[in-house]
């Protein structure tokens, strides 16, 4: 089936849901994937036109595939729930959908953080390849978070940003973070990282020296030293954690 199914991965997002479906009312198809909301995400989403679907959540690379076998339309735009699609890059998104030869595009998006768009330190443009051909795309299940699409074709870059309102407080960041860091241990182990026992040491600082210094994330000013402080202390424990024998799976 031609066209674009706008996808949209869920878990307890009544608070973004209705704004996000709203921008993306250009879509042949508007397609939500739960994993088990105890909120109103769900009821929103069914009142606003789109198609749910529940699958319960194992890790982020295998919510996408799932989501992949879902789609009926020869292209997929994944939109997360705490993003925005504004028009020039929905018009952008259906042109580019109608280019031969592609099987991907790589979309820029501009990330607000406690209200402020944060433009260095890795946080823009941020590239995302997020219009796919679904026949051509899968997610690699060795990255449980921040995962990798693997994609057979070539690939191009929009010009127009998706709009990311990522976290609304710092306790939000943080926690995130907490919620990610299991996933991201697994995913080093899994790459065949060895952490060395000074690791836990020398990793957050080459992290922080990356963010703060080499990708400019000073010039966000105190956003800036915050963001680069608390994703180097997260590394700090994921090398940390590392270094532990890997319990056997239950």
């Amino acid at each position: 089936m031609k066209g674009i199914t706008a996808l949209v991965l869920t878990l307890n997002e009544e608070d973004n849901i209705a704004e996000c479906l709203k921008t993306l009312l250009w879509a042949d198809e508007v397609v939500v994937l739960d994993s088990g909301s105890a909120d109103r995400t769900v009821e929103i989403a069914r009142t606003l036109g789109a198609q749910v679907f529940l699958h319960p959540f194992k890790n982020y690379a295998d919510q996408r595939n799932y989501a992949l076998s879902l789609v009926r339309t020869e292209w997929v735009f994944f939109v997360d729930a705490d993003e925005r699609v504004p028009p020039e890059l929905a018009a952008e998104v259906r042109e580019a959908a109608g280019e031969e030869g592609f099987s991907g595009w790589w979309v820029p998006r501009q990330n607000y953080i406690c209200g402020r768009w944060i433009r260095h330190g890795g946080w823009y443009p941020d590239y995302q390849l997020r219009l796919l051909r679904p026949e051509a795309a899968h997610y690699d299940p060795a990255w449980e978070v921040h995962e990798i699409v693997v994609m057979e074709g070539k690939t191009g870059y929009l010009r127009n940003h998706l709009i990311h309102y990522n976290y609304r407080t710092w306790g939000e960041f943080i926690s995130r973070q907490k919620a990610y860091l299991p996933l991201e241990v697994r995913t080093l182990r899994r790459r065949g990282m060895r952490a060395k026992v000074w690791s836990p040491l020398s990793m957050p600082v080459r992290e922080f020296w990356r963010r703060y210094i080499r990708l400019e994330g000073y010039k966000d000013g105190l956003y800036g030293l915050i963001l680069a402080s608390i994703l180097a202390f997260y590394t700090m424990l994921a090398y940390g954690a590392l270094l532990k024998p890997e319990r056997p799976s239950a």
